[in-house]
């Protein structure tokens, strides 16, 4: 899965690396290198050929399942063809753009975060689903209705044993793909499957614990913690 991710960026830059010349800016979001889910983040789509810049509310349930369901913040690539998915894999596709994202691992309690990036530091283009409709007026209090998820799939290998999910990251070519609304959604989930960036893609470094207090920031929560607080385990 995909709980925290690495925002530190401004928008245009990640548009510049995205590889167009301009987009349409509605995001007051400012980088954060801690980006947690129930906050509003920038995300990337089209709208009649322009793309345009949002800030959305990281989390998604759709209205009628408010007493059914929980709030996502992370859809299975597997499962994005099922009928809660379906709607938004058609109408509904993003990116997210970000520097890196974190998982955990260790016991409960003793969780170690660590910062994935790619080997290159070029900015990720995660795939994300997102119900871009306002909120309805009757139900101002459901943000989640408005929001986004991270499309996730098999880590293959767990990304060297930090965890079993990762984000589906594509290059910003076939990311730009994704987001063209004249791609069926058959061949859009065949896309994240076939052109997910693998493991080589990415290396990864143990961070500071400070990292799992949501609201904590700043550049210090990537820096790679010294290989002399390794424990047993990873020198194993």
């Amino acid at each position: 899965m995909c709980g925290r991710f690495d925002q530190n960026d401004i928008a245009r830059r990640y548009v510049a690396a995205f590889g167009w010349a301009d987009a349409v800016y509605d995001s007051a979001a400012r980088p954060t290198f801690n980006a947690a889910p129930g906050t509003y983040r920038p995300v990337l789509h089209l709208v009649d050929g322009k793309l345009h810049v949002d800030d959305l509310h990281w989390g998604y349930r759709a209205s009628w399942a408010a007493d059914k369901l929980p709030v996502s913040v992370n859809a299975r690539l597997e499962k994005l063809t099922n009928n809660y998915w379906s709607r938004l894999l058609k109408n509904g596709r993003a990116v997210v753009p970000a520097s890196g994202w974190y998982e955990w691992t260790g016991a409960k309690g003793k969780r170690q975060p660590w910062h994935i990036h790619r080997k290159d530091r070029e900015p990720l283009f995660m795939l994300a689903l997102a119900d871009f409709r306002p909120l309805r007026d009757d139900n101002p209090e459901n943000k989640a209705e408005s929001g986004f998820v991270l499309v996730t799939a098999d880590a293959e290998g767990g990304m060297v044993d930090v965890h079993d999910r990762r984000p589906v990251v594509l290059n910003a070519a076939d990311a730009a793909t994704w987001l063209d609304p004249e791609l069926p959604r058959e061949q859009a989930e065949m896309l994240a499957r076939q052109m997910a960036l693998g493991p080589e893609a990415f290396e990864w470094h143990r961070v500071s614990t400070e990292v799992n207090y949501a609201g904590r920031d700043g550049e210090h929560l990537v820096v790679p913690l010294p290989d002399d607080d390794e424990t047993d385990e990873d020198k194993a």
